[in-house]
This record gives C-alpha cells, structure tokens and sequence, in this order.
C-alpha cells in the first residue's frame, strides 16, 4: 500500500480543515473541523463524511478553532474510537469550544424546526449534541510543543508554536518506512509577527511535503507594533462613542476577545479611553478567558501583576437573560460577542438591536468569509436578514485588521522560506481563489517548479511516491457537484440571492405611494413565478 493523503476540508475554500493520511502503518486525519460559509459548503457538515470513521486510527489536530476542530464529535459519534492528540492549551480550549458549538447547534435547530413545523416540514437534527460533545473530550490526549509522539507504529508527530491563537500548532510528522524518511508539515493557520499575545511562528526546515495555509496569501497588511495597534483601536473606540451609542465588536470567542480585553485595559489604565462598562457576551468566551487566566505566563505583552482580564469596568455575561438585558443600554457601552463572522452565536442578536440605530458602531476585528453576515456588512449591505428579519443597515460599520489571527502574505512568504528546501511538493490550502493562485506564484518563485506547487480541490486525493512526489489519483467522488463547487467558490449561493430579493422587494414596495400599486406589482410577481414555473 503506498502512502496517499485526501484533501477534505480547506480545499479551494477557507474553512472545514481535513486531511487524511493513509499509509501501510495506518490511517491518519489532521484536523476535522466544520465548514463555514455559503450554504453549499455548510450542508456538508450534516452529510457523512468521505471516509469510513471506524477505520481512522489516530486524529491530530492543529489548534481549537471550530473550522479546524468543530466536527470532532461527530467523527467520534460516527464510530472513531481512537486517540485525539493536540497540545495542553488546545486541549483545555476544546473543553469549552466543543460543547458549546454543540449547544449553538442544539439551539439554531430548535429554532429552524420550530419554523419546520410552521410549515408543515419534518424535522431536522443538529449535527451532534451536547452529550457527544462530551463523549469526544473523554478521547484528547494532550502534548507539549516540541515533544515527539508516535502517534501510529513509524510515525512520529510534534507541535510547533504557530503564533496564531493560545495552543495553536503546525504538525510536523515523520514517515519511516526503514529506508528513507518522509517528513510532512500541516501549518495549521499560522500567527503574525506582530501577534498580540502570541510568540512568533516556528517550524522545522527542510522537508518533503508542505501543506500550508493562504488565506492572506494575495493581501498585505500595515506593520504596527504594540503601540500602534492599540493606536488604532483607541481611535475607533473614541469615535464610537463620540456617535453617542454602543460599540458592538463582533469577536472570535478564542484569543480576538482575550487581545481586545488585553489592550482596552492597557488604554483605561493609562486614561487614553474613558472607564466605560465593557460586556463579553458569549459564554465561551467567558470559559476561554478563564482558560487564559490560567495561561497567562505563557502570553506575550501581558503585565504578569495586573490582569486585564480581572479589570472592574468588565462584565462577563452568562445567562441568555443577562444578555437581553444589555438592550436597555443604548449608549456608551462596548458590547465584544462572538462569533467573529456574525453567523452564529449572541452577537446576531445584538446586531438585530443595534444595524437599525443610526449611533451604533459595527467594529469588524477579523477575517469575514464569503457567504457570512459579516461579509456581507463588510461590504456594505444596505439590508441584511437576521434570524428571518430584516433589517435596514444604519450603523456605521468599521473594519480594522490590526488583530487578525493570520499572517499576511509577507508574514506567510518569510515563514515558508524558513522551511526550505521543500524536497517534493507544497500544497496549498485554506484560501479564496487569489489568494492561492498568488501564493502558489510567490512558492514559485522562491525556486519550487510548477509541478511542484499543487492547488488542490476538495475531495482530491494524492499518491506520494519517495521518487516522483504527489501524484492526482484519478476518479475520486466528489461531494459538491460542479454547480455547487461553484457556489462555493463564489462565496454567495441562491439562498444569498433569495435574501436580498427579500430586501429589494419590501423596499420597493414600501416606496410605492400605495397598497393598489403594491397589490399590482405582487400580482404581476406571482405570474411571472407561474408562467416559469410551467415552462
């Protein structure tokens, strides 16, 4: 049996990292995390997975994030038995992360089958519960970075810091088959230089196979130090409030919010912002920031005696009463809830009661993928369809990128170019289509040939020969057809477009000068519907 590896997830998208290493001395997957996104992509979290679980033999994962680590338990409730190695720091996260998407997911399906019923339409199921999320912690064993595993018989794993969020590892593996040794490296996301909380990325050099992120592979962004990133945020703070209502940041739950609440203490301390009352609005949140507390000899550019995390001005929310609560403030207050893209979580609801105020503030911290509510706001939507409302988009909506979790493209370019020679062949995942096709430029153009830099597509599978390198095994079954791989490319599928029909319509008929001409024009809809419906 040769060695092959299957791109599953995070391939020609962003989200849903999965890649399955199968070798005479076993069955190996790095990663299992949830697609985010357009609905194309989304749907194939709730189908089975490409590969039969009970004969998976060992899981390794890179860092906490859901796209990385978020369909977990359903690989376990789909029979995996064995192992789930990660670093301690990941491993205390996932205690948290992983129940808590099971209770997003428990809770958004309540919600949708109530809808369901409405209309007379069968019940839909979350992809996992909150039990089986329990039943998959009982599997993660945890690691220190730099220390060697055997992870299967003559394979051998270890963690290097990626810089990207607490945890957070690239993969390195060694393959010996008592000849030569193979040797592979899963960057997992890698951090910034400039990381508020995190140490630069590390990794060995001079290896085989490279499977490496792009998501900024194609985008540069201003170097700021310490000073100017809280620079940055102070400005956008103190216009805020100038607007005379709430700040709502929407935030990843993991290291955005723990930096945010780190450099807003440090400017409160120092009088450059007023003491305003700042509320963390996610449950999980609240649990990693505590796992943080716990870690914060391990954080860079922490004051290791004063605690931004302890400050008098910040609240923690837990309960969904608490949250509702925060309504009756209608100014002066910063609002951080996740989830960083606005698709899921409490932070929907604060933008239901703030997009329509004309003082509020939308400041967006991180990286918003197609399909989202955030990128939708990032682009400037008018409207927007929030848990089957609509709402008309007032708020001023900011964007800064000083907190991104990922290295930009230089950042990304010097990082690989510490990892040469890359003997055979870099694969290039987790990214829009720009931004792998420049990478895959750069990666050539630090001396790699083009047979050597593979872009692949989802669902691909590759056989790698010690001589010849990676090599496409044709005929595989692909789970998107080529209209939805499409879709999913874009970034935007029909239920996007159904959406801003929604918008569109109501707007215009509001704007008619009355109920007849809006009574005709909905006539004439309905024909067209019907005369298309019978050709």
């Amino acid at each position: 049996m040769s060695t092959t590896i299957g791109f599953f997830g995070a391939a020609g998208t962003v989200t849903g990292s999965s890649y399955l290493l199968e070798s005479p001395h076993g069955r190996l997957l790095i990663d299992c995390g949830m697609f985010q996104g357009p609905h194309a992509l989304k749907e194939l979290n709730y189908g089975p997975f490409p590969f039969d679980p009970h004969v998976i033999d060992a899981v390794l994962v890179t860092h906490a994030h859901i796209d990385h680590s978020g369909l977990l338990p359903k690989l376990t409730k789909a029979g995996y038995r064995g192992p789930i190695w990660t670093t301690a720091g990941t491993a205390d996260l996932l205690t948290w992360m992983l129940p808590d998407s099971a209770h997003i997911q428990e809770f958004e399906v309540e919600q949708l089958n109530r809808r369901q019923r409405r209309r007379a339409k069968d019940d839909v199921e979350p992809i996992y519960t909150a039990a089986d999320a329990d039943a998959c912690l009982k599997q993660i064993k945890a690691i220190d970075f730099g220390q060697w595993q055997e992870v299967l018989p003559q394979i051998k794993a270890r963690w290097w810091n990626a810089g990207h969020i607490l945890g957070a590892g690239s993969i390195e593996l060694t393959l010996d088959d008592g000849k030569d040794a193979t040797t592979m490296l899963f960057s997992g996301d890698v951090g910034p230089r400039d990381s508020a909380l995190q140490s630069p990325a590390e990794g060995p050099s001079g290896i085989d196979y490279l499977i490496v992120e792009s998501t900024y592979g194609d985008r540069a962004r201003p170097r700021l130090t310490d000073d100017g990133r809280r620079a940055v945020l102070e400005k956008e703070v103190k216009d805020a409030l100038a607007r005379g209502g709430n700040l709502i940041i929407p935030a990843f739950a993991i290291e955005r919010s723990q930096e945010l609440l780190a450099d807003l203490a440090w400017l409160i301390l120092r009088n450059r912002l007023p003491k305003v009352p700042i509320f963390v609005d996610s449950p999980l949140a609240v649990r990693a920031t505590e796992v943080f507390e716990r870690h914060r000899g391990a954080l860079d550019g922490i004051d290791q005696g004063i605690s931004p995390f302890r400050a008098t001005n910040l609240r923690y929310i837990e309960t969904v009463e608490e949250s509702q609560k925060l309504n009756h403030i209608v100014g002066g207050a910063i609002i951080i809830s996740a989830s960083g893209m606005c698709d899921a979580g409490r932070v929907r609801h604060h933008l239901k009661h703030h997009l329509w105020r004309p003082n509020a503030t939308v400041l967006l911290v991180g990286y918003q993928a197609p399909g989202t509510l955030g990128y939708l706001l990032e682009n400037g939507a008018a409207q927007v369809s929030i848990q089957g409302e609509h709402i008309t988009v007032k708020a001023t909506i900011r964007r800064i990128e000083a907190y991104s979790g990922h290295a930009d493209r230089d950042d990304l370019r010097a990082w690989i170019k510490d990892r040469l020679p890359i003997r055979r062949n870099a694969f290039l995942v987790h990214g829009e289509e720009g931004a792998l096709q420049a990478q895959q430029e750069a990666l050539i153009g630090m001396g790699l040939s083009d047979a050597q830099v593979i872009i692949p597509a989802l669902d691909q599978r590759f056989a790698l020969d010690p001589k010849r390198g990676a090599t496409l095994i044709e005929g595989e079954r692909r789970r998107l057809t080529s209209e939805k791989a499409e879709e999913a490319r874009r970034g935007w599928d029909w239920t996007n477009d159904l959406a801003a029909l929604n918008l569109d319509l109501k707007g215009y008929l509001q704007g008619l000068p009355n109920d007849k001409d809006r009574q005709q024009t909905l006539r004439e809809f309905r024909r067209l519907m019907e005369r298309h419906a019978r050709n």
